[in-house]
């Protein structure tokens, strides 16, 4: 059995269990994905488990597959450039969805803003733990991440171009040969410097894998009539059930949902979000059936 760690488009790099590399030309259209095992055999890779495997949906709607058999996703903010917060929705409801565990980091702490940062999203998203406060570049707060890897753990970093999702695996890996970018002074957003998917192991242990940044983030592991159980901060109150089996948690009467947020205990910006998301997979799910 070999282990998919890097994809170049044409080509993939396998590594077998004694650690050599080899490199398999594929068909640019090929399903092979960063993470996935493979047995080789005479027509080319085929995989024998892939599971696990973390997609979004682009802005115009196709379904991009990151990475496969992962443990953990790491979602990466930084005080700049901003992450909307529809795409920390976003990305924790397509971890959930495809039994990823979801983890948060600051990265950047030594910048102004970091803290309080660090704090909106605790209180956003209480549910999602642990919340690391880290700095690549000054080497701030890496131990605690990298014991938390060190568990065999295999992950992803997801974020918007420009928060250090590359600089955090280097730091991690202790490779200083990956790209690191820099923030467009007049846009505020970051370059996009990785352009292949890697796995690299990291020296505590656990693997990790680096891919390219994206600025845009639609689960499609998950259907619209499901999402309220994968939606960050509604878990509390879905466990008191709703009326009716088919809630879509709107304005139906007997709603656990609602019921929460005109009690306060969810926050209408949050109920509000929910509802945008609801409603891009219910378009998306119209678009699939030729609606």
């Amino acid at each position: 059995m070999r282990l998919v760690v890097a994809h170049y488009g044409v080509e993939v790099v396998v590594r077998a269990p004694d650690g050599t590399r080899s490199r398999l030309a594929v068909p640019r259209d090929c399903s092979l994905l960063v993470g996935d095992r493979v047995r080789l055999e005479s027509g080319g890779p085929v995989v024998l488990e892939s599971e696990r495997v973390l997609r979004r949906r682009d802005r115009r709607g196709r379904t991009r597959s990151v990475a496969a058999n992962l443990d953990v996703v790491g979602i990466v903010l930084a005080p700049i450039p901003h992450t909307p917060d529809a795409f920390v929705d976003r990305a924790l409801v397509g971890a959930r969805a495809a039994g990823i565990a979801p983890l948060l980091v600051i990265n950047k702490s030594d910048l102004p803003g970091a803290a309080e940062l660090a704090s909106r999203m605790r209180a956003d998203f209480p549910d999602v733990e642990p919340v690391f406060e880290v700095s690549a570049g000054r080497g701030t707060g890496l131990a605690a991440l990298s014991d938390h890897l060190a568990r065999g753990l295999r992950g992803v970093f997801v974020g918007v171009s420009g928060v250090g999702k590359s600089s955090l695996v280097n730091a991690l890996v202790g490779d200083p040969s990956l790209a690191v970018g820099e923030i467009n002074p007049v846009s505020g957003l970051g370059r996009h410097i990785t352009s292949n998917a890697t796995l690299h192991s990291l020296p505590g242990g656990g693997e990790w894998i680096d891919t390219p940044g994206f600025r845009d983030f639609g689960p499609v592991t998950v259907t619209s009539l499901d999402l309220a159980r994968f939606f960050p901060g509604f878990e509390a109150a879905l466990e008191a059930g709703c009326h009716y089996r088919d809630c879509r948690h709107r304005v139906e009467p007997g709603c656990s949902v609602i019921a929460a947020v005109e009690s306060g205990r969810i926050p209408a910006a949050r109920h509000a979000a929910y509802l945008a998301l609801l409603e891009e997979l219910e378009q998306a799910e119209k678009v699939a059936r030729g609606y």
